[in-house]
């Protein structure tokens, strides 16, 4: 006999039909909230020695993308449909090089609210590395970006979460 549940079983935003909705939230508490995401971009070493120290003629890559993470941090519920905005209480964007072929952007996220902020997370470190793709690719169009992954999140009902590492292979 098929499955009989729903194609929505366990998924917040489809109703017991399978349509699309917002999550209502207007009975949740308002509690403290965090996310951290993460990301990476691989490129030339030229590429990120020219980043480092500041040589790109488009001007101060690391700054330019920092800002637009924020950006789009406090802009995430027009970017994803079914995000509610949020009025985000910090962003904050750190760069660290892993290698000379290999730049990480953290985004962590804060608000206290009624819904966490992982999308927001998520979308700043996205579109902070796509601003360095874009200044950048006049001198390396081979860039990767990746992985994008939420490393940490705090606060609501569903608590503590802490990405765990893979042992390398």
């Amino acid at each position: 006999m098929p499955n009989s549940d729903p194609p929505s079983a366990g998924l917040t935003h489809f109703d017991e039909r399978g349509a699309s909705r917002m999550v209502d939230v207007g009975e949740k508490p308002v509690t403290r909230r965090s996310a951290r995401a993460q990301g990476r971009l691989e490129m030339q070493a030229q590429t990120l020695a020219c980043i480092l120290d500041r040589s790109l003629a488009k001007g101060d890559v690391r700054e330019v993308a920092r800002l637009a993470g924020i950006m789009a941090a406090k802009r995430t519920f027009e970017l994803v449909p079914l995000c509610h905005p949020l009025p985000l209480d910090a962003v904050e964007i750190h760069f660290r090089t892993e290698s000379p072929t290999s730049l990480t952007i953290e985004a962590v996220v804060t608000t206290s609210g009624k819904t966490g902020v992982e999308m927001e997370a998520l979308t700043a470190v996205s579109v902070a590395a796509l601003t360095v793709y874009d200044m950048c690719k006049s001198i390396d169009r081979g860039m990767e970006l990746g992985p994008i992954r939420l490393m940490e999140k705090s606060g609501g009902k569903s608590g503590h979460y802490l990405r765990e590492e893979l042992p390398a292979s």
